[in-house]
């Protein structure tokens, strides 16, 4: 039998030249990545003969291309990518980028701008993934469970101030605005290219310890809509990515209630959209635990009105019940300036609590509490969230559909479809799809047919 030809590999320049910046010999670097394994809960026996072979060519298995860069990045005090290191070679880019709660604040850096640079690349294994439900469970228990990090000051790069993080903040808002009005479709291109373009760079500067806690905290937010906008470009094992990474960066800002509100306002809702309701009541009872004392009245609505929805979509009625009872005792307790609330949370208003309140009557088939807050929550949403209207009017629709007034269910779906055909949103059109399926058992009537032939419209446009 005739060997095997030998592959050749070519000498690893790329980490040999980071080895001699960090002035590290290959037992130290050997030593390094050990420790920073066992941190990551791997036992890794690697000795200078493994650094040796990877010098030669040689890539490693698994996650240690990304434990190698986080060693040496400690070493010399600045964010390295596993690019650098010269081994994204593809095999060792490992479908779970993005999935894991760093325990660390170098391997949380590392781990986001890894998660953009391949979003930006339109890496198959991200836009190809599914979600799954023990993933969006996991960190939050991560979450509840790691200690604060006790410094996230960084000595090396441009020098990050009060203007950077500035600038972040007035992007977000900007991007969310353009969002409400014409959907994911239009927006989620730039603000995934700001991240790895911009963002990215500032998280690898210099800051202070109070400058670094203020530019997570705005990068948590940033990074969260991104997530929230991979859903409604309909790719959910992407937004759970971004979710994760945004809990891990709430973690590094020291904000207990920011991070509560990704679990229950971005992860709920993820699971929400999936059909996984246990996990939902989960999450939303972690973010509620994890942000005692933390969170303002708004934010614990948004909590309480997070874990309804799953007791609703279980249909345990009373448990619906007393949990949405306590979002609405949560809400009166507001400031109706917003005053005391921090501005991530300051959009749930009655309006957005009404919204969920008729999603819970809806899975619960309570279609006469649904119409009702349907429209309270119509009433209360501006033109400007273009969005939240369109599935406000789905909502009510379907409502009337489970009441049997067909015709009336069509008209208001009618008022869904011209909104959304101002949009590119998926989750608009998830919603419009649910309705019709609805609509199915009325299908003979002349206002559904008419209803069918304006969807089929749509969606050939």
């Amino acid at each position: 039998m005739a060997a095997r030809p030998l592959v050749a590999r070519q000498p690893n320049e790329r980490l040999q030249a980071l080895i001699q910046e960090a002035g590290c010999s290959n037992a130290g670097l050997a030593r390094r990545v050990n420790m920073c394994g066992a941190e990551h809960g791997l036992d890794l026996r690697y000795d200078k003969t493994s650094v040796a072979r990877w010098l030669r060519g040689q890539q490693p298995r698994g996650r240690a291309p990304a434990i190698i860069a986080e060693a040496l990045g400690r070493k010399l005090g600045r964010t390295v990518t596993i690019d650098e290191i010269g081994m994204a070679n593809g095999k060792n880019l490992a479908s779970g980028v993005g999935l894991q709660f760093s325990p660390t604040v170098l391997g949380a850096i590392e781990q986001v701008c890894e998660l953009w640079r391949s979003d930006v690349g339109r890496r198959d294994f991200l836009s190809g993934s599914s979600v799954a439900a023990s993933a969006l469970v996991e960190p939050s228990r991560d979450w509840l469970i790691s200690a604060p990090d006790a410094q996230v000051a960084r000595q090396a790069g441009p020098r990050v101030g009060q203007s950077d993080v500035a600038a972040v903040r007035s992007m977000t808002q900007a991007l969310t605005d353009l969002d409400h009005q014409f959907g994911s479709g239009h927006v989620r291109p730039v603000l995934v290219h700001y991240l790895n373009s911009v963002v990215s760079g500032l998280l690898a500067g210099s800051y202070r310890e109070s400058t670094g806690r203020e530019l997570f905290a705005a990068v948590a937010r940033l990074t969260e809509l991104a997530g929230y906008m991979a859903v409604d470009t309909g790719q959910p094992g992407l937004a759970q990515r971004y979710y994760i990474q945004s809990l891990r960066l709430a973690q590094a800002a020291g904000d207990r209630g920011y991070g509560g509100y990704v679990l229950a306002a971005s992860m709920s809702h993820l699971a929400a959209q999936l059909g996984n309701p246990r996990e939902i009541a989960q999450l939303a009872r972690a973010a509620q635990e994890g942000a005692r004392g933390h969170a303002t009245p708004r934010a614990e609505a948004m909590f309480h009105a997070a874990e309804a929805r799953g007791h609703a979509l279980l249909g345990d009625a009373r448990a619906a019940g007393a949990a949405t009872a306590r979002a609405v005792s949560a809400m009166e307790r507001c400031d109706d300036g917003s005053g005391d609330d921090p501005v991530w949370i300051r959009h749930f208003d009655g309006a957005y609590l009404a919204d969920e309140l008729a999603h819970c009557h809806r899975d619960l088939g309570q279609p006469e509490q649904s119409a009702r807050y349907a429209e309270q929550s119509l009433a209360g949403h501006p033109a400007s969230r273009a969005r939240r209207r369109a599935i406000g009017y789905v909502l009510l629709a379907t409502a009337q559909v489970q009441q049997r007034e067909v015709e009336q269910a069509c008209a208001t779906g009618m008022k869904a479809v011209e909104l959304l055909e101002t949009l590119r949103s998926n989750r608009g059109a998830e919603y419009l799809d649910d309705l019709q399926q609805r609509l199915e058992p009325f299908r003979e009537e002349a206002v559904v047919r008419e209803f069918g032939a304006r969807l089929d419209l749509q969606q050939a446009a």
